[in-house]
């Protein structure tokens, strides 16, 4: 028998000009025809007319049809996936830190590997498979990090994304290889962290937040304001060099764990558990000043239509941290929110400077640790932004 045909599908002419701008999406409403392809599968994309122009991963259920995986040769294979594992894990090595052992190896589409998250706590990985199409690719990818030399003593898949449901996959935590641990002690930065990969946030920790906490620790001393805090990954590492820090957030486990990563450095974090906005709205009432205040809250924009509402969640945090900075005080602000820009991100923030009547200089305009890399045409893959801002 011959080998299974590759359904061809053909796209919209300015689907074509997104990917050969470098776009690695193709969005339904471009997608011509499906040719009976697979849910999952790998197939050809090509123009309205014409031979295809490259590979990709096909959905049969998400607003995303198609994710580039190759150019217009052959569909990868098995080794060309754990061609691309190892490479991951090679460029790894290269920016992340000795002092660090937690670090995200594969980041989707930036590693060419579409819908695959892949992040190491310590000599434990912990897989989110995104999209249909990469449930096939994981364990090839797996094997190349092995062979790049990274020991893996076990493998959970933290398959409970939302975004699964949209491509019509079941939410749920399996245990790939090992045993992995509820329990892992790891280093960022040098600091000791302890991680639950079963119930922490995404993976169990934020990663992409590293070289910002490093910047941190840089700028903020004396009395410092930790806002949305979870369990304390700036507050801990900020807490060497300043002389106090108070920590809140809503989340009662979150201060638990927060409260151990202090005991583990040594170091003394006065955690309050409370609303974010109320905390700041008192601590304004009162009087209280800060020579640094941190900011990382949660993604207020999820979607488009999140955006109105988001812009003024993150004008009034601002607003009411940069009430309780002292003179040449430091700020430390982030958002997560893809579908709020760079660009408008500072300009909530300038109007928020304005509304409270202070001045500030911008001293470091930051992004993800580069274990997150961004793709150039693929603004997608750059949600994180960082403000270092100094009160003048």
């Amino acid at each position: 028998m011959g080998a299974a045909r590759v359904p061809v599908l053909r796209v919209a002419h300015r689907a074509v000009r997104r990917l050969r701008a470098g776009h690695p999406w193709i969005f339904r409403d471009d997608l011509m025809a499906a040719d009976g392809a697979e849910h999952g599968a790998a197939v050809l994309v090509a123009g309205p007319t014409g031979p295809p122009i490259a590979a990709a991963l096909y959905s049969a259920t998400s607003k995303i049809a198609l994710r580039v995986c190759a150019g217009a040769g052959e569909i990868p294979g098995h080794d060309e996936w754990r061609r691309r594992g190892r490479a991951a894990a090679e460029f790894r090595a290269r920016v992340v830190r000795d002092d660090t052992d937690t670090f995200r190896v594969v980041f989707a589409e930036s590693d060419a590997i579409p819908g695959l998250i892949v992040d190491r706590y310590a000599e434990h990985v912990v897989v989110q498979v995104l999209v249909a199409g990469a449930e096939r690719v994981v364990e090839p990818v797996l094997a190349g990090l092995q062979d790049a030399g990274l020991r893996v003593l076990s493998v959970l898949a933290r398959n409970d994304p939302a975004v699964r449901t949209l491509e019509g996959l079941p939410r749920e935590i399996l245990q790939l290889r090992g045993a992995t641990p509820h329990d892992i002690e790891v280093r960022e930065n040098g600091t000791r962290l302890f991680v639950d990969p079963w119930s922490g946030q995404k993976t169990g920790a934020f990663l992409d937040q590293r070289d910002n906490r490093r910047a941190a620790v840089r700028w903020c001393t004396g009395r410092v304001l930790d806002v949305f805090s979870y369990q304390g990954w700036f507050a801990v590492q900020v807490a060497r060099k300043a002389t106090a820090v108070v920590a809140v957030d809503s989340s009662r486990d979150a201060l638990a764990a927060l409260r151990r990563n202090a005991d583990a450095n040594g170091v003394t974090v006065d955690a309050a558990e409370d609303n974010a906005f109320d905390r700041l709205r008192a601590l304004d009432g009162a009087g209280e000043r800060f020579d640094a205040v941190l900011l990382d809250p949660p993604a207020f924009a999820k979607n488009r239509r999140d955006r109105p509402a988001a812009m003024r969640g993150y004008k009034e945090v601002n607003l009411r941290a940069m009430r309780v900075l002292r003179e040449r005080g430091i700020l430390v602000t982030s958002s997560c929110s893809y579908h709020l820009g760079e660009a408008e991100f500072l300009d909530v923030v300038a109007d928020a400077a304005a509304d409270a009547g202070r001045t500030f200089r911008v001293l470091e305009r930051r992004s993800q640790a580069p274990d997150h890399p961004i793709l150039l045409a693929f603004p997608e893959s750059r949600y994180l932004k960082c403000l270092v801002l100094g009160l003048t």
